[in-house]
C-alpha cells in the first residue's frame, strides 16, 4: 500500500501562522487516519531477509538502549533473524537519528529514540539536522514516563502553586536544575513557566542523576527530570513531587497532581521512547513490525521490566505516533523560540 498522496500533502504544507497551522494539523490528521486504517487492514506478510539493526542515537547503559535490548530480544525470536542494538552516539542524538533516515528502504533499519526525535529540531530551528514528518516513519510508542517536578522533602514548597507564587513575589530567585539544556524536561520547564509568567533560573546538568542530587543537597531549588531519576528518592521520602507532566496522574503517585489540573489545562511534558523506520519502509514491513512490538510490549515480563525503570508501555498505531510528532514539533519549536533556546 503506498503513502497516501494527502499524507503527502498535508507534510509539505508550511507550517507558519496560525492558519496555515491549523489547515495543515486537520489534513495531516485526516491523512493520517485513513494511514492508521490502511495499516489495521493490512496483514502481516513481510519477512526480514537478514539480521534487523536497532539504532540508538545514545550510549549504552541509558534508558533508550535498555529499551531497546528489551524489545530486540524478542523481537528476534518473532522474525526469527537477529536484532542488533546498535549506538550511534554523537550531536544530542542527532548523528544516529540521521543515519536512519538514509538507511535502506528494507526494513531492516529501524530507531529507537526519546524525546529528543521532537525538540532537537527545536533547536537547531535555522538549520534542521532532519525533518521528523518527512524522513521516517512510525512504527510505535514503546514507553512513556511523566516528567516531574520535585523539590527536598524538607522544602517550604508544598505544592506546584507554591511554587509559582514564590516566583511570582521573587522574580528570577528561585533556581532548577534539569539534565541538560534543551531536551524535553527542559522545554517541558520552559512551557510551564511561560504559562505561569514566571522566571526561575535555569542550572543545566549533564545527566539526570546530577541534576537530582543537586536539589538533595540544596544546590537548586527545584528540580525538573524524567519519573525514573528520581523515582528511588521519591520512594525513599527525601524528595516531594509537586506535580507530573503527564496528562492524567501517574499510578504510582495517585496522590500527585497533574501540572494539567494545577491550572494548566492541556499542559503535556512525557519522556517517551519510540521506534521509527525511514520514510518510505514499505508499509507490509512497517505493520508486521508494528504487530510484533505491539504484542512484545504486552508482555507481562515486558511490562514488569519497565514498571521498574519508572515507565508504563503505551503501544500506539503508527497514526497515533505520527500525529504526536506532527504536535509536538511546533509545540516544542514555539517554546524554544520564545525562551530563545539554541543549540550550543
Amino acid at each position: 500500500m503506498a503513502i497516501p498522496q494527502d499524507f503527502q500533502a498535508a507534510c509539505r504544507m508550511p507550517t507558519c501562522g496560525v492558519a496555515h497551522g491549523m489547515k495543515r494539523r486537520h489534513a495531516l490528521a485526516a491523512a493520517l487516519a485513513a494511514l492508521g486504517a490502511g495499516l489495521v487492514r493490512a496483514q502481516p506478510t513481510w519477512s526480514p531477509k537478514g539480521p534487523v539493526r536497532i539504532v540508538v542515537p545514545f550510549a549504552a547503559g541509558g534508558t533508550s538502549d535498555i529499551i531497546a535490548r528489551i524489545v530486540g530480544v524478542r523481537l528476534a525470536e518473532a522474525l526469527g533473524q537477529p536484532v542488533l542494538v546498535d549506538n550511534r552516539v554523537g550531536a544530542g542524538g542527532n548523528i544516529g537519528i540521521a543515519s536512519v533516515a538514509r538507511a535502506a528502504l528494507d526494513g531492516q533499519t529501524l530507531l529507537l529514540v526519546s524525546s529528543a526525535f521532537v525538540t532537537n529540531p527545536a533547536l537547531f530551528a535555522d538549520k534542521p539536522p532532519y525533518d521528523p514528518l518527512r524522513q521516517f516513519a512510525p512504527v510505535s510508542l514503546a514507553v512513556s514516563s511523566p516528567d516531574v517536578i520535585v523539590v527536598p522533602a524538607t522544602s517550604p514548597l508544598t505544592s506546584l502553586s507554591a511554587l509559582i507564587d514564590t516566583a511570582k513575589r521573587r522574580p528570577g530567585a528561585l533556581t532548577y536544575s534539569t539534565p541538560g539544556k534543551g531536551n524535553s524536561v527542559h522545554l517541558g520547564g520552559e512551557l510551564l513557566w511561560q504559562r505561569a509568567g514566571i522566571e526561575l533560573l535555569h542550572v543545566p546538568y549533564n545527566g539526570a542523576a546530577p541534576a537530582v542530587q543537586a536539589v538533595l543537597g540544596g544546590q537548586v531549588d527545584c528540580a525538573l527530570t524524567a519519573l525514573p531519576a528520581a523515582k528511588a528518592h521519591i520512594a525513599a521520602g527525601t524528595l516531594r513531587v509537586l506535580a507530573v507532566g503527564s496528562r492524567a496522574r501517574w499510578a504510582e503517585l495517585p496522590q500527585v497532581p497533574t501540572v494539567a489540573e494545577s491550572g494548566f489545562a492541556g499542559y503535556r511534558s512525557e519522556t517517551m521512547q519510540a521506534l521509527f523506520a525511514p520514510a518510505g519502509t514499505p508499509v507490509a514491513a512497517i505493520e508486521r513490525l508494528h504487530t510484533e512490538v505491539r504484542r512484545i510490549l504486552a508482555l507481562d515480563d515486558v511490562q514488569r521490566q519497565t514498571r521498574e525503570l519508572g515507565f508504563e508501555t503505551v503501544a500506539s498505531l503508527p497514526a497515533d505516533l505520527a500525529a504526536r510528532v506532527a504536535e509536538d514539533v511546533p509545540r516544542w519549536t514555539a517554546v524554544a523560540s520564545r525562551a530563545r533556546i539554541r543549540a550550543d
